[in-house]
């Protein structure tokens, strides 16, 4: 039996300023490489499909090991593997910098995708330990903040290094932050376990294994043909896998993704929004990047300043978002906001062609912006209050697994329709492609508006197995809801 470390003084404030720099280089490495795509086509070389891939072989390996980063972390220490992932992320970030060829990038993508799996779903729960529960919701105030502040400068600054730098120092930038965290997370953060965790070998092989045939077979299938053999068993075994994973966790004893939890309609509805979400935002903003620089003709810069109504959105209506949230709960808040999100994608959808001038973008940024907003503020309370304390490690994994899965797929799904319907010959053809994918994008964003009403009313905390104590907002009105 591991001895839990006595919380030091200032713990709190330390820990959540390590996890918080930690999770934005993390949630930065997402979008960062966005505005830097043109620039790396034309010093690297690669296809569409390829390009797809340096963005998916992130996402896709942090979204498939986030469990197991989660259950390694439980089991042999959260501040050690906290460590391990961070070192792994920030040499796979100088791997990247140096890479000579698209290959090596996609690899060394990869690989910071691993990283970031064992560093991220560790935040949370080293937050959560160290912050007492009175100052807890403020903490994760400022850790969701400071994510959304990642979401919202990950254009603008892969767009400002590319063009007055190099693309490689989109990825050197993690170096130097990931130097100076490595000592502060061994001196400053507390080390702690869960008891009796377990690892869950077959369940990562089987969503690993799945998801990456699914994903190949949708980003090559364009290239290599829809009734190709290989694009057929990515789809057919990816599934098969899939269901099989899900039978895993109905059944196994101590699965990584236990289906009892997805019971809970708080869990099920906010993590089935989020990858809908995710999935719908990743892929417009992979084209509309690209569609700002290469269509529109703006510099990385100009493309990444342009995004921000979209982006930084966030960073202006996430305290009111959060406001809202502890008033009326997170129900309204979340579906409201994808909502509007998807009303932003479909106004895009409307406008886009060759000659389009920015101010007619506006609309469609400023909303899609106040819409990620409003999701992105309570959506992180509503998880970590949707289980007990003892699954919300689990909880902050699965999250921000699906999150990814999403990203991943969008940029898959999103990139079929666009290879499907047009391509990078002309812009007329890059329009075309576009405009079709955001449709789907927007009504992908509004199915998730529609789960996220699955959520309970009112504030919800963990009230032991099979129900959820849901407090309701200003009247502060108490019942108990069976799930």
């Amino acid at each position: 039996m591991h001895q839990q470390t006595a919380p030091r003084p200032g713990a709190a404030a330390w820990a959540l300023v390590i996890t918080s720099v930690a999770g934005f280089m993390a949630a930065l490495d997402n979008l960062v490489v966005t505005t830097a795509l043109p620039s790396i086509r034309e010093d690297l070389g690669g296809a569409l499909e390829e390009l797809e891939w340096t963005v998916s072989a992130y996402t896709l390996t942090f979204a498939v090991l986030l469990m197991l980063g989660a259950a390694l972390g439980d089991r042999f220490g959260r501040r050690r593997l906290f460590i391990v992932g961070l070192t792994v992320f920030t040499g796979a970030s100088a791997a990247a910098a140096l890479a000579s060829g698209i290959d090596a990038l996609i690899a060394a993508r990869a690989v910071q995708g691993v990283g970031a799996a064992i560093m991220m779903p560790l935040t949370l729960t080293l937050l959560t330990a160290a912050v007492p529960a009175a100052r807890r919701g403020a903490a994760l105030g400022i850790f969701s903040a400071v994510g959304g502040l990642a979401v919202a400068s990950g254009p603008l600054i892969g767009g400002t290094l590319t063009e007055h730098i190099s693309w490689q120092w989109i990825f050197w930038l993690n170096v130097p932050i990931g130097l100076v965290l490595l000592p502060l997370a061994r001196l400053r953060l507390d080390e702690s376990y869960a008891p009796n965790a377990r690892l869950d070998i077959p369940g990562t092989l089987l969503v690993s294994a799945g998801l990456f045939g699914i994903v190949y077979a949708l980003v090559n299938g364009q290239a290599d043909g829809w009734s190709s053999t290989p694009i057929l068993g990515g789809l057919i075994a990816g599934t098969v896998l899939l269901i099989t994973f899900v039978w895993h966790g109905s059944t196994a004893k101590n699965p990584m993704l236990p289906m009892r939890l997805f019971r809970h309609r708080a869990f099920f509805g906010i993590n089935v929004a989020s990858l809908l979400m995710f999935l719908g935002m990743f892929g417009s903003i992979f084209l509309l990047s690209q569609f700002l620089q290469g269509v529109a003709g703006y510099s990385p810069t100009e493309a990444g300043l342009r995004m921000l109504p979209w982006t930084g959105m966030p960073l202006i209506v996430a305290p009111i978002a959060g406001y809202l949230s502890d008033r009326i709960g997170g129900r309204p808040v979340v579906a409201t906001g994808l909502a509007l999100q998807a009303v932003g994608l479909g106004l895009f959808a409307l406008v886009l062609e060759p000659g389009v001038s920015y101010a007619t973008q506006l609309p469609g940024l400023i909303l899609s912006g106040i819409g990620m907003a409003l999701y992105f503020a309570p959506a992180a309370s509503v998880v970590m209050s949707s289980v007990r304390p003892a699954e919300q490690g689990i909880a902050s994994g699965a999250n921000n697994a699906l999150r990814e899965v999403g990203g991943a797929l969008g940029i898959a799904v999103l990139g079929a329709v666009f290879a499907a319907r047009g391509g990078y010959e002309s812009a007329d053809a890059f329009t075309d492609g576009t405009v079709p994918a955001l449709w789907i994008g927007a009504a992908v964003v509004a199915v998730a508006a529609l789960t996220a009403l699955l959520i309970p009313g009112g504030r919800t905390t963990p009230a032991g197995p099979g129900t959820v104590v849901a407090t309701g907002g200003a009247a502060d009105e108490r019942k108990r809801v069976t799930v």
